[in-house]
């Protein structure tokens, strides 16, 4: 079989037009805000890679332990020869604990930024030369087709990392109602969900030590200096990342350290000092609560695994 990645850009809206339009729309807002997906350039990826390996940041190596635990139940419950769609592939890490138990006819992973889907693809079907190796250039956030010449009879959704906090819970709802649609009746969703915990552990998981999530967060205003009319200047921002209780959620904010004036576009936006930008949410559940949701979405709560502390859970749904 040949090691070449079959290559699907699913992209409707040029990337450029997609960050100038979300970008002027949350600036307009009253509480500014930035959607995370933006954070995923090529630089802003592997910012998130060196983040995984931080010691504070539980969820990457709580998740890969349950993941390997689970491989062989993951597998029996999958079947033989299943095609792995995975979500936000990244760089494709915690998809290899799943290969070798499940053999999966073929692999295809979704990510948004391009060069980094391709590099990552392209080290995993070197790496597994038996495998079918597809990726699709996509923002999986918005409705979306699987793309042509997949083989799909038989397919497993894969999405790791809690990504799924990242939508607040109507939103989570819809986007797995969405899935359900895309997943034809008697597939599967593999999904890690972060659970309800000590704010200390979460607080410290998104200001790690390192500043490496800091640096994360502030990558997406050079990524706006870098592809959009704007003399934003990075310097003048700073990371704040907080558990709100109430809402039971990890939010990240940039705080503006002047009063100040920005220009993106043409269109100009006034900061306080100590004003935000709010980029990301990471809500946390309950193992029940997650389910709940999923069962509203039409999905059936298969099996269920977690780590001895209760800090993660990985969920297997059927598409009923």
């Amino acid at each position: 079989m040949t090691l070449a990645v079959r290559f699907h850009d699913m992209h409707t809206t040029p990337a450029k037009t997609s960050l100038r339009d979300e970008i002027l729309t949350g600036f307009s807002a009253d509480q500014k805000f930035a959607s995370p997906k933006f954070f995923y350039d090529q630089r802003g990826s592997e910012l998130f890679d060196r983040i995984c390996e931080q010691p504070e940041y539980y969820p990457t190596r709580t998740e890969e332990r349950i993941l390997a635990n689970a491989a062989d139940d993951i597998a029996d419950i999958a079947g033989d020869e299943a095609t792995l769609i995975e979500l936000g592939s990244g760089a494709s890490r915690k998809v290899r604990l799943l290969l070798e138990a499940m053999r999966p006819s073929s692999y295809l992973g979704i990510d948004i930024s391009r060069d980094f889907l391709l590099e990552s693809t392209r080290r995993l079907a070197a790496d597994y030369p038996w495998l079918e190796v597809h990726a699709a250039c996509a923002d999986f956030s918005c409705n979306m087709a699987l793309p042509e010449g997949l083989c799909c009879e038989r397919p497993v959704g894969f999405f790791p990392g809690s990504s799924i906090g990242n939508f607040d819970p109507q939103a989570a709802e819809d986007f797995l109602r969405g899935l359900h649609s895309l997943l034809p009746v008697g597939s599967g969703l593999l999904i890690g969900v972060d659970l309800i915990k000590d704010k200390t552990t979460l607080e410290a998981a998104y200001n790690d030590a390192a500043g490496v999530t800091a640096a994360f967060n502030l990558n997406l205003l050079d990524r706006l200096r870098e592809e959009l009319n704007t003399e934003i200047d990075p310097g003048h921002f700073a990371h704040r990342a907080f558990f709100n209780e109430a809402q039971s959620r990890i939010e990240m904010h940039l705080v503006s350290q002047l009063p100040q004036v920005v220009a993106i576009e043409g269109e100009r936006f006034h900061f306080l000092e100590g004003e935000t930008i709010h980029t990301e949410n990471s809500y946390k559940y309950t193992v029940e609560g997650f389910q709940a949701l999923a069962d509203r979405a039409g999905f059936e709560a298969i099996s269920c695994w977690t780590d001895t502390q209760g800090l993660f859970s990985v969920h297997y749904l059927g598409r009923a």
